[in-house]
């Protein structure tokens, strides 16, 4: 999920630079004059394949494997649509988050159908609403394969609860909060004490989490219905993620920071806030905006709410590759059991397949830079009864829009119901 920007950046640093190599070379591939073929793949943030891309190409001595990856999905995504629209520019293989997937699925052929390449033997290696999220409705067509899901939690920094006289160990902390109202009652005790740093990071990615956790536990969708309509200020879901966050906000437990901007990555450095929520593939990016510094100073406890998934994304083939064949190959490979296991191993991706889950390895994890913190078990635990979330073709532009209007609200620029209003107005002129 993004779902500010779902997994979007793993540390802050220039994804201008990334950006400028991407838009000066397509993604064409080639075959050497030895006959070795380069599969240009092309990610988001971080999705652990590193290992994975040097473990394959030893396997395979005909393939070398072109990695390009751009730091913000802001960043990304426009270009990924650009070039599946012009037919060139894209990778062999792909990664399509999964607020755009939406998008991608009306037009389906612009991507290779991998049941043609023998995915449909998979099936059984993903969670069942993941394997149908990029399957077409009548079940013939395969845009992608899921890769990771964003399971919840909250981390935060023991030192400064200790600090603020609050419980550090991770079972006790997630008991001061089973709801948000909890939550919001533990912020007004650590504020009562703390000096220097604010609750929660800020509202964009608090807002997102919550209404993620909210609308999958309602009614399966946010911004836009199932028949894809504009329903933001129909949803209740959408109104009531809103008013926690205010709440929040009013409460003055905010630092006021916006996901993935330098402030924010400056903030995670300064010890600016004491929690965060935490999809799974956060940890990542925590860890390597706060620095060594900060290693055993964070943990990770229950979400308040309940369960929930924030992020995840796909793999997939445009149609442009001239080598479909082995770029499925890959695809498989780094979406099988094994490959899920060693992602989730090297940057807390959450498995989207049951099986992996299930796996000693993810069950028995535990992450030293978090205290430990046996995250194996905390993000998975209940994540095969995570619901789908359906996303709006336009979900993504219309997410910013009310993201703006919480800043400013945040930001004192606008009054509440102004600032509601706004992002009412805003997201009906996106979606039109």
């Amino acid at each position: 999920m993004r779902r500010s920007h779902p997994r979007l950046a793993s540390g802050l640093i220039s994804a201008a630079v990334l950006a400028l190599g991407l838009s000066a070379c397509g993604g064409d591939g080639g075959s050497g004059s030895d006959g070795t073929v380069t599969l240009t793949v092309d990610t988001f943030s971080t999705f652990g394949y590193e290992e994975l891309f040097k473990q394959y190409e030893a396997a395979h001595p005909g393939i070398k494997i072109k990695h390009r990856n751009v730091v913000q999905l802001d960043e990304y995504l426009p270009r990924l649509e650009q070039w599946i629209a012009a037919g060139s520019g894209a990778g062999d293989v792909v990664a399509i988050e999964e607020g755009i997937l939406t998008k991608f699925m009306a037009s389906p052929d612009k991507f290779e159908n991998l049941l043609d390449h023998g995915a449909g033997s998979l099936k059984g290696g993903f969670l069942d609403w993941k394997w149908k999220q990029a399957l077409s409705s009548d079940g013939k067509y395969l845009v992608g394969l899921g890769t990771d899901i964003g399971g919840l939690a909250m981390c935060y920094r023991a030192d400064l609860f200790k600090k603020a006289g609050l419980p550090t160990d991770r079972d006790e902390v997630g008991k001061l909060w089973p709801t948000w109202d909890a939550y919001i009652a533990t912020g007004q005790k650590y504020a009562a004490k703390a000096k220097g740093s604010k609750f929660v990071d800020g509202s964009v990615n608090l807002y997102n989490t919550i209404l993620a956790q909210t609308a999958s536990q309602s009614a399966g969708y946010t911004f836009f219905d199932t028949s894809g309509k504009l329903v933001a200020g129909a949803n209740p879901a959408v109104k009531s993620a809103w008013d926690t966050t205010l709440k929040i906000q009013q409460a003055g437990l905010s630092a006021g920071l916006k996901s993935f901007e330098p402030s924010w990555g400056s903030g995670f450095k300064q010890a600016k806030f004491a929690t965060i929520a935490c999809p799974s593939w956060m940890l990542g990016v925590i860890k390597e905006n706060a620095g060594a510094q900060a290693s055993g100073k964070w943990d990770v406890a229950a979400i308040p709410g309940g369960s929930g998934s924030r992020g995840g994304s796909f793999l997939a083939v445009p149609k442009q590759s001239k080598h479909a064949a082995q770029a499925a190959e890959l695809a498989k490979y780094l979406t099988s059991v094994k490959s899920q296991v060693a992602a989730f191993k090297a940057r807390n991706n959450l498995p989207s397949s049951p099986q992996a889950l299930d796996d000693p390895a993810v069950a028995s994890f535990k992450n030293e830079y978090f205290s430990d913190a046996p995250v194996g078990q905390i993000y998975a635990r209940g994540a095969k009864a995570i619901k789908p979330l359906y996303l709006g073709a336009d979900n993504n532009p219309v997410q910013q829009r009310f993201e703006d209007a919480l800043l400013a609200l945040e930001q004192g620029r606008l009054s509440p119901d102004a600032a509601w209003k706004k992002a009412l107005d805003d997201a009906e002129r996106e979606a039109r």
